[in-house]
Order: C-alpha cells, then structure tokens, then sequence
C-alpha cells in the first residue's frame, strides 16, 4: 500500500534512520577503534532527528491507534521498543558502548522501524480513512516542527552564511563499506 501524505514525513525519517543501520550492518563487527565514531554519529542522530520522531510517535501516532482495539498490543510493543532505542541512544551519548552494543542498536532500530511501516502504518491508513489521516497529519505536522530547538543553528567557517545542516556526514569509521 502507498503510504499516504499525513505520514510520509515519518517515513522519511526511517528512510534516514534505516541508511544508518545499513552502514551499522555493513561494518560489523565494528573495530574497536570505530566505536568512538559510531556513539558520536548515533547520538547525533538521535538528537537531531530520532529523538523529535519517537515523541511525535508517541503524542500522535501511537494514541490515535490505541483507539483500535486490534493495534494497541502493537502499540504496546512499540512504545516498549522507544524505551529500549532510548536506552541504547543514552548509551551512545554517554559514549559506554561496545561493538557487539552498536550493533545491536542498528539490529533493533531497523526491525523496530520495519515493524512500523509494515503493521502499524498500513493498518493505520486502512482504519482511519481520508479525514482521520488528515487530521492525523496536521498534528504530526505540529509535533514535528514545535518538538525543534528555536535557537539559531550553529555556524561555523565552513557553513557562514548557511546553516549548519542536521545530517552528520559520516566519518571515515562510519562511511558505508562494500560488502566483505
């Protein structure tokens, strides 16, 4: 099913989110020397997107399946997972992860993501039709962008003039790797 325009913006983000788990995938078994790379990129990450995306989730998103009786195990579930990713990001932020810990943030992140598009997205979008979608997106709307910091992004030499962007590009440690 296509996904419908109230929630493409979250779907954007797991696209985001997901390009980070591939690149966690594809360099396992982190090196030890990478680990500092990979809890810097994670937790920036997660503060500059996943962090706003869990509450826009969980204000939205998660009460309004709630309402169906058939989602809200599924929803129980997930809210569980946001506790479990939130514990893993506070782990990367702390910067106390070991490799085998990053790689099983990037296994639970995708499968907790996937899990979303494919049971609660698509059923959502079944059971709340047009005007229940459209209402639904414009609160998503709302707890996207008020969730931001409104102080001035940061500048530097490198960016003057120009914001500084959200996405972090990722490092030599953390740039996607062929296949071994």
């Amino acid at each position: 099913m296509l996904r419908d325009k109230s929630l493409i913006p979250l779907s954007h983000q797991h696209q985001h989110a997901l390009a980070l788990c591939v690149r966690i995938e594809r360099a396992s078994p982190i090196p030890a020397g990478d680990v500092a790379a990979w809890q810097k990129e994670t937790a920036h990450i997660f503060q500059s997107e996943i962090q706003t995306h869990f509450a826009a989730e969980e204000q939205v998103v998660f009460p309004a399946a709630r309402k169906f009786e058939e989602l809200q195990a599924l929803v129980a579930e997930l809210t569980s997972e946001h506790g479990e990713l939130r514990d893993k990001f506070a782990a990367a932020m702390a910067e106390s992860m070991a490799p085998p810990d990053i790689a099983a943030l990037g296994q639970l992140l995708s499968a907790h993501i996937r899990k979303e598009e494919r049971q609660l997205f698509e059923r959502l979008q079944q059971l709340l039709g047009g005007d229940g979608l459209a209402s639904l997106g414009r609160e998503l709307d709302q707890a996207l962008t008020s969730d931001r910091d409104p102080r001035p992004v940061a500048e530097n030499a490198a960016t003057a003039g120009h914001p500084q962007q959200a996405c972090l590009l990722p490092s030599d440690a953390t740039r996607l790797r062929a296949r071994k």
